[in-house]
């Protein structure tokens, strides 16, 4: 008889249930993982409220080739069950979630984020919301000693957001503006105070978010109800600023971070536009601004470095919303972050909260 785990399967739009599922069974490269905690982004509640998009109905391993349920869940950490792939039974681990290949061109750069045969669990594969999941031995690292397990299930959107702090290419005293200070916008604001020291504006509505992004380290704030392009030429002095990093994905944000950046700026995309934004083609071209985009991050650069930055105390309990029971999943988690009443991480447990 197949030994069974409770797990959340995605049916289609608005119907994820929580049922029995196979436990996996780990291939040579993989290590089964009892899932401590699983954290939900936005990417989550539009896949339920929208979808499928990325997520399919039914999951193919990319690898094996098997055919089961899809269960959603890309940041997770867990406990590794048997020892294997060098990894001790017990030891407490992060997960990347995102595979690469290590054989194409672009892995040979360095660049695994952007593999040819890239794919993620919980988005292309089975994930971490279950109590159960089997992820690839390179996609785990272990939990530093004395992390809770609420800052360390983290770590995976904290990574994004150092990669994506990477690819803005911000310079020591550069002018940074980082449109939207919820959760993507606070792990790119973390990652590039620790990559960089720059003079960052935060711009969001006023409230919880923006005093956030004062605890961790913004020089300045704007209300997204002023005349931000405004705001931000006015304290550059018309100038502009030298880095906007747009991370809300939010009507027109796209349209102003290309109006505040400054002549041979930079703006980076990171949030996901839900319309086509309307760009002043002529006009961009004569200031030579720089467009660039990031996706994901590059496990080997920036997984082992957002356990560091978590492992200082301070984003963990700033960016905690809640911790959930799987049972509450679209109660209490994908229904709250699809209307957006949520401004920090919410994180499932699928056995117990305490541990």
């Amino acid at each position: 008889m197949t030994a069974t785990m409770r797990a959340a399967v995605y049916h289609g739009p608005g119907d994820v249930r929580i049922q029995r599922a196979p436990i996996p069974q780990p291939r040579e490269d993989e290590v089964l993982l009892a899932v401590r905690r699983s954290g939900i982004c936005g990417t989550d509640a539009t896949e339920w409220t929208n979808g499928p998009v990325m997520v399919p109905l039914h999951a193919r391993h990319p690898a094996s080739g098997h055919l089961g349920p899809m269960i959603p869940g890309h940041e997770f950490i867990g406990e590794v069950v048997d020892n294997g792939c060098g990894l001790r039974a017990g030891t407490l681990v992060a997960a990347g979630a995102g595979v690469w290949c290590g054989h194409c061109d672009r892995c040979a750069e360095g660049r695994t984020n952007i593999c040819r045969n890239y794919y993620t669990l919980g988005l292309n594969a089975p994930g971490g919301l279950a109590e159960y999941v089997a992820a690839p031995a390179r996609t785990l690292r272990p939990i530093p000693n004395g992390l809770s397990p609420d800052a360390a299930a983290m770590a995976q959107p904290l990574a994004v957001g150092l990669h994506a702090a990477r690819r803005a290419r911000v310079r020591d005293g550069d002018s940074v503006v980082i449109i939207g200070a919820g959760a993507i916008g606070t792990f790119v604001l973390a990652g590039l105070n620790h990559l960089q020291r720059a003079d960052v504006t935060a711009i969001d509505l006023p409230g919880a978010k923006l005093d956030r992004a004062t605890a961790l380290g913004a020089a300045h704030t704007l209300s997204a109800r002023e005349d931000v392009v405004g705001a931000i030429l006015d304290a550059t002095a018309g100038r502009g600023a030298d880095v906007v990093i747009e991370a809300s994905g939010a009507r027109g944000q796209f349209e102003n971070a290309l109006r505040m950046v400054t002549t041979g700026g930079r703006v980076l995309a990171v949030g996901l536009p839900k319309e086509k934004p309307q760009i002043d083609m002529f006009t961009l071209a004569l200031r030579e601004v720089t467009i660039d985009s990031t996706v994901a991050h590059v496990c080997d650069e920036d997984l082992g470095p957002a356990l560091d930055i978590l492992s200082t105390g301070t984003l963990g309990p700033l960016l905690l919303d809640s911790v959930i029971l799987l049972e509450d999943l679209v109660p209490r988690g994908l229904e709250p972050l699809a209307t957006g009443q949520v401004d920090g991480k919410i994180l499932v447990a699928p056995t117990s909260i305490t541990g």
